[in-house]
C-alpha cells in the first residue's frame, strides 16, 4: 500500500481544496465568495486537496456536471477541524482494532476520509495515496459559512495545462502546476485518519 500524505497549496493560515461543480453552482460560489443556492447544505460535499486527482476525476473538466473547476481556500482551523471528526471510509487496521469498531464509528461520522491513488499529469494511477474528504449535511454549514476564506475560478488553468499536455509539451505543463507540498499533521489526527 502507498504512502498516505496530505499533499495541497497551502500557507500560514489556508489551504486549497477542489471542487468541480457545474457553472450554474460554480459561478455563484466565485462572485460571492463561498457557496450559494442551487448548492444544495443537504447532501455530502466531497473536497480534494490533490489539483491532479481531480483532473483524473473532472477529466479535465470535460465530464458533465464538472465543467468548472474551483480552488476553495479554507483556513486550516478549519480544516483540521474537519480532520479532527473524520472518519474513514473502509475499516483501516491502522485505525480501528476490529470492523465492528469501524462500523460503529462510520455510522456516527459526520466526516468522511477517502485515500485514492494520486494521479500523474496524464492520469495515471500512482503508488501514492491522496486525501478527500467528505463534509456530511451535518457539517456542511461549517465549511460554507465559517471555513471558507476564498473562491477562484481554475478553469482556464485548467484548460491551459491539459492544452500543453495533449500537445505533449509537459514540462511546461509541470510548470503551471499549483506549488502543492506535505501538509503537517501531528500524531493525533494521522493516526485518527491513517496517515502515514
Amino acid at each position: 500500500m502507498g504512502t498516505r500524505e496530505i499533499r495541497a497549496e497551502y500557507d500560514r493560515d489556508a489551504i486549497t481544496v477542489y471542487q468541480a461543480y457545474r457553472p450554474e453552482i460554480g459561478r455563484p460560489a466565485v462572485e460571492h465568495g463561498t457557496f450559494v443556492p442551487p448548492f444544495s447544505r443537504g447532501r455530502m460535499t466531497w473536497v480534494k486537496p490533490s489539483f491532479l486527482w481531480l483532473m483524473a476525476r473532472s477529466n479535465w473538466a470535460r465530464r458533465p456536471g464538472q465543467e468548472m473547476i474551483l480552488a476553495v481556500r479554507i483556513s486550516r482551523s478549519g480544516w483540521e477541524e474537519a480532520l479532527a471528526q473524520a472518519v474513514p471510509t473502509d475499516p483501516d487496521r491502522r485505525v480501528f482494532r476490529t470492523k465492528d469498531e469501524w462500523r460503529a464509528r462510520f455510522a456516527e461520522a459526520v466526516v468522511h476520509v477517502q485515500w485514492d491513488p494520486e494521479r500523474s499529469l496524464r492520469g495515471e494511477k500512482r503508488e501514492a495515496r491522496s486525501i478527500q474528504i467528505g463534509l456530511s449535511r451535518h457539517i456542511v454549514h461549517r465549511y460554507v459559512d465559517d471555513w471558507i476564506l476564498g473562491i477562484e475560478d481554475r478553469t482556464p488553468l485548467v484548460r491551459k495545462i491539459h492544452r500543453l499536455v495533449q500537445d505533449g509539451r509537459t514540462a511546461k505543463a509541470k510548470d503551471l502546476l499549483p506549488p502543492e507540498r506535505v501538509y503537517p499533521l501531528n500524531a493525533e489526527l494521522a493516526g485518527r485518519i491513517g496517515a502515514g
